[in-house]
């Protein structure tokens, strides 16, 4: 069983903004395979799919983001499934916008919500997909205004027509591990 988590903050509010990045890219694997992520237990949204006879249960943490740990958290206790078989997906400031990075494990960075379920799970050692939201940010503009600003219809293509189709290709070598 693996564990898909995409981050982000559940008011209506704060769709197609930058830090709702991976509950975006989720709601894209959802309309592309056509599943419906609306079962609300766990502190979460919930999805169970069987890919390749495989469970894989796609989360998006009704938390707000600085507390994604908690929801986090739950879903594993519940699944009782082991760090290795939890992805979580999530925008970074720090990377390109456009860029998609694949990790096995690592700190939480600058980004309050992975810093929340490092806390949370107390380890590192979880796998994570960061899809780069960086370099768009003008020098005297706030950060939260920022990350919480929609993104433009341009960025928005970008996103669906590459940056999510990169994405998923590193979903699926998490999926084969």
């Amino acid at each position: 069983m693996k564990i898909v988590v995409g981050l982000g903050n559940p008011d209506e509010k704060y769709s197609k903004t930058r830090h709702n990045t991976g509950w975006m890219f989720l709601d894209y694997l959802s309309e592309k395979y056509d599943f419906e992520i609306q079962k609300k237990t766990l502190n979460s949204l919930i999805a169970e799919v069987n890919i390749n006879n495989e469970k894989v249960v796609f989360v998006k943490p009704l938390t707000y983001m600085n507390l994604s740990g908690n929801a986090v958290q739950k879903v594993k206790n519940w699944y009782k499934v082991e760090n290795k078989d939890i992805l979580v997906v999530f925008d970074d400031i720090d990377i390109p916008f456009g860029d998609v990075r694949y990790k096995l494990n690592g700190s939480g960075g600058t980004h309050n919500g992975m810093k929340n379920i490092v806390q949370m799970l107390n380890a590192k050692d979880f796998p994570r997909i960061k899809i780069g939201i960086g370099g768009m940010k003008h020098e005297k503009q706030d950060l939260v205004d920022f990350v919480l600003q929609k993104y433009t219809k341009r960025e928005l293509n970008e996103l669906e027509s590459k940056i999510f189709v990169d994405a998923e290709e590193k979903l699926y070598m998490f999926l084969k591990s």
